[in-house]
């Protein structure tokens, strides 16, 4: 039996019966755009920052007893994956009432434009011709982000409890033009080799050895180009909930989009439901990776 959630504009859950320690979550594949959002960019290019299709890739998880968690709002309105803080000043209409909401502490990321509240997108083009006031920036924090990670840590801790272990798995896509290594550099034909897939522990800091070799084994077997940390680390999701040495284990999976759509015209290619099957597949993999790696006093 499988329970799904739909929290409003806000995640999907889907929810096995007697879960196994494995959780999968899908922090940008969101595509509903909130009536306030108020941006003066074009939906198109706005749509470009999606992962698109990466929950319906994922969406067999709970047949293998893996809840999937996914956000439904998008990461350009606020993104899931930064800390709570992480705002640009520059994007405040006055000054930020730190006594009501607290400090900020604006990152290399927002000074970049892609903080907490991104200000602009791949393509460059900025999002607003506005600035934000700082009611509306908290209301999307208390309205989609701080739910969503109650709903993500709620999920961890159930498997941590249950299991006294856990594999997070964070799921991601990634540009084709942006998913070059700058480390392990391979060329084809005089031409540098993309990734395909890109594994991110923060370097070897969120997730057991073992656990992320064998992903990597796992999409290797299959003729797939995969890199650890390279180009991409992971952010913010795998770095607070993840624990390695008490068996809290989280890794950030970023598949290039090239392998299954059209990123011009935003469609599956022809190529889509075999991928799937190989997601299909790296699920699989992983709820019979927990099984097998279980301590003893776990599977007590």
């Amino acid at each position: 039996m499988i329970k799904k959630t739909k929290k409003k504009n806000i995640y999907t859950l889907l929810d096995p019966e007697n879960p196994l320690p494995t959780v999968f979550d899908s922090p940008h594949s969101g595509n509903i755009y909130p009536d306030d959002f108020g941006y003066d960019c074009s939906l198109e290019d706005l749509r470009r920052n999606e992962d698109a299709y990466i929950d319906e890739l994922f969406n067999k998880a709970p047949r293998f007893k893996a809840p999937l968690l996914c956000a439904l709002f998008p990461r350009s309105y606020i993104d899931p994956n930064r800390t709570r803080n992480d705002i640009d000043e520059n994007m405040i209409e006055g000054s930020w009432p730190k006594e009501e909401f607290g400090e900020i502490i604006p990152s290399k990321r927002s000074y970049s434009g892609i903080g907490l509240i991104s200000r602009t997108i791949g393509s460059g083009a900025y999002i607003y011709r506005r600035k934000l006031d700082p009611k509306e920036i908290m209301n999307r924090i208390r309205t989609y982000y701080d739910p969503y990670h109650d709903i993500l840590r709620t999920l961890l801790e159930r498997a941590y409890s249950d299991y006294g272990q856990f594999w997070h798995i964070n799921l991601h896509s990634m540009p084709a033009n942006s998913a070059y290594p700058k480390r392990d550099i391979k060329f084809e034909n005089g031409r540098i080799k993309a990734s395909d897939i890109v594994l991110g522990d923060l370097d070897g800091s969120t997730c057991n050895r073992d656990f992320i070799n064998g992903l990597k084994d796992f999409w290797k077997d299959h003729g797939y180009r995969v890199t650890i940390n390279d180009p991409f680390k992971g952010v913010e999701i795998i770095s607070r909930y993840s624990q390695p040495t008490i068996g809290k284990n989280s890794v950030q999976i970023e598949i290039n989009r090239s392998l299954y759509m059209n990123e011009k015209t935003g469609e599956k290619s022809p190529d889509f439901n075999t991928f799937k099957d190989h997601c299909t597949e790296m699920i699989q993999f992983c709820s019979e990776f927990a099984l097998k790696n279980l301590s003893p006093i776990a599977a007590d």
